[in-house]
């Protein structure tokens, strides 16, 4: 997410981003020499009165480009974003989305693929997922989806794609590997939801 951030949105850009962000996105942020506001963690109250404000005060501004970051399970916490209720106020104040599914690709969802399908969102509604290999498919590297269109620009643009090496192709595999292995056993995704509410029972 730190060099996708940057690709898509410039200085002189909006970006509403949950102050619960991890580092890798802070660093995005702070390179895409953007206008940064900060809504409360997970509170949509507060994402809701920040798009408001922020529609409001830059009303009839031309080819202003206005993106809302979030996580779909925070690193820092371990809380998962409502992302229905971010669907609903992305479509209402006409924002773009970008959502780093680093720590829940691979766990949440019924086949493992992530936020939108805990939520049954389509993919089509988000404009840009990232998402970290080196968790649940325990290789190393990345990936970023969207768009025919929004790929192309971000293959031109990322700092991330332009300036460093093609993933090897022993570590490519590995992650293919990795999703067949979570296609083909289910029953792991059910184990790790199981060992989850263990947990979490031993917390409380």
């Amino acid at each position: 997410m730190f060099s996708a951030i940057p690709a898509f949105s410039k200085k002189g850009d909006i970006i509403v981003a949950d102050e619960g962000v991890h580092w890798g996105i802070q660093n995005g942020l702070y390179l895409s020499r953007s206008t940064v506001v900060y809504f409360k963690h997970n509170d949509m109250d507060s994402l809701s009165k920040t798009l408001e404000n922020i529609t409001s005060k830059y009303k009839g501004t031309k080819n202003l480009r206005r993106y809302i970051v979030v996580e779909a399970l925070y690193q820092n916490s371990g809380q998962i974003a409502p992302l229905d209720e971010i669907i609903k106020l992305k479509e209402k104040y006409r924002f773009r989305i970008l959502l780093d599914e680093g720590n829940s690709f691979g766990v949440l969802g019924s086949s493992g693929r992530g936020l939108t399908e805990h939520y049954g969102v389509p993919v089509e509604k988000l404009d840009l997922i990232t998402a970290a290999m080196g968790h649940a498919l325990a290789t190393e590297g990345g990936f970023c989806t969207g768009s025919a269109r929004v790929i192309d620009h971000q293959r031109l643009s990322s700092s991330g794609y332009v300036f460093s090496a093609s993933l090897p192709p022993y570590l490519a595999s590995a992650a293919i590997t990795a999703i067949d292995v979570l296609d083909e056993n289910p029953n792991l995704l059910t184990k790790l939801k199981n060992n989850i509410a263990v947990l979490w029972k031993g917390r409380l």
